[in-house]
């Protein structure tokens, strides 16, 4: 195993955010979570696929609920109400240990983003685990069915779910992973838009083979990258979509946000207006928490299950939703889904059809070639 170093865990977090298509929670507080861990003197620790065993027991810990931030007066209002110090995501893992009787070996990231990678890391290193190089995502997604593990028939039960309040539950069956994510997001709405998950507790050689492998080291990789571009004022956007075969989609001002709170979900579009060398274009992205469908000059763009990440300019940061501002110069790159969304039941699960858009599936790189 590897153990990690506070930079080493700086730039997963700055990758998965980059790569987490404007959702997957806030990297800066996942920056602060880590670091509080690790200068507490907890230990964080990469597990290879090959270095757990088959009937070791794992689960995959998280947050769910809407991404967009609190007022000042609910902040102030909540926090006199929280009557546990830890976070949510390890109560939810408290809950579930109890309720099997057995410890979990190791954690799996639900997706990669800079809020709830920091949350596997956090449980995995504040319980003596290590956090496994494997998501079923490869990505941000907004709903709990959007995984690998429903794409192979994974059972989600035993899942767990907790609050900063206190309250805890145990779903031992659900009909449906659509089921599952309904009960935990009017969790989520009733417990100031936030609870802690973990689901698909089940041994190692259950899950081995449905996940995305290699994706935390991928995410190390790609913060690496941005941070060195970063030193050096470059534009990371366009190393990462060179060494990763990607794409930029565009570049330009945003000229218009508008965002609501839906139903535990952030939606909201994006609106860009060219300049360079897309002068006189303009782009719209729309986001049910990450972004999920654009359109360039009106026509369909690039959709999921293809990512769509944004990078604030001036910042040279990702753009998170829904923090996008008018006036900001950014640029808007792409990155090819892994194969398993790319499938005919990947797109069922987590095409455009499913948030509504009645539009075929076109890949990324059939709609763009390298600049």
């Amino acid at each position: 195993m590897k153990r990690l170093s506070m930079q080493d865990l700086r730039d997963i977090l700055l990758g998965a955010a980059i790569v987490g298509t404007g959702g997957g929670g806030s990297l800066e507080n996942g920056i602060k979570l880590v670091e509080g861990s690790f200068n507490e003197g907890y230990q964080f620790y990469l597990a290879g696929l090959s270095e757990i065993e088959d009937e070791a027991l794992v689960g995959t810990p998280y947050g769910c609920g809407s991404i967009s931030p609190l007022s000042e007066d609910q902040v102030e209002k909540y926090k006199n109400m929280y009557k546990i110090k830890y976070t949510a995501e390890m109560a939810a893992v408290n809950a579930i240990e109890e309720y099997l009787g057995e410890d979990l070996y190791g954690v799996v990231t639900t997706e990669l983003g800079g809020g709830n990678m920091a949350s596997a890391l956090d449980v995995a290193a504040r319980t003596g685990k290590p956090i496994i190089d494997a998501d079923p995502a490869g990505r941000s997604v907004p709903c709990l069915q959007h995984s690998t593990y429903n794409l192979k028939g994974i059972p989600i039960t035993p899942m767990g779910v907790a609050d900063k309040l206190g309250d805890s539950m145990i779903f031992t069956e659900v009909e449906s992973d659509e089921r599952a994510e309904a009960l935990a997001r009017a969790a989520a709405v009733a417990s100031f838009n936030h609870v802690g998950v973990v689901d698909h507790v089940a041994r190692w050689k259950v899950i081995k083979n449905t996940l995305i492998k290699n994706t935390v080291t991928m995410c190390l990789e790609v913060g690496k990258i941005a941070r060195i571009a970063r030193n050096k004022n470059i534009n990371f956007a366009y190393d990462i979509v060179e060494k990763f075969d990607g794409f930029i989609m565009f570049q330009g001002k945003v000229s218009k946000v508008c965002w609501e709170d839906k139903s535990g979900f952030t939606f909201g579009n994006i609106y860009i207006e060219g300049n360079g060398k897309y002068q006189n274009q303009n782009l719209r992205i729309w986001f049910q928490n990450e972004n999920i469908i654009s359109w360039k000059n009106g026509k369909v763009f690039v959709t999921v299950p293809d990512s769509i990440n944004v990078v604030d300019n001036d910042k040279n940061m990702p753009l998170l939703n829904p923090y996008a501002k008018v006036g900001m110069e950014v640029t808007v790159f792409s990155l090819k889904a892994f194969e398993q969304w790319r499938s005919k039941r990947g797109l069922e699960i987590f095409g455009p059809e499913f948030f509504g858009y009645h539009v075929p599936y076109k890949k990324v790189e059939d709609i763009l070639s390298p600049d």
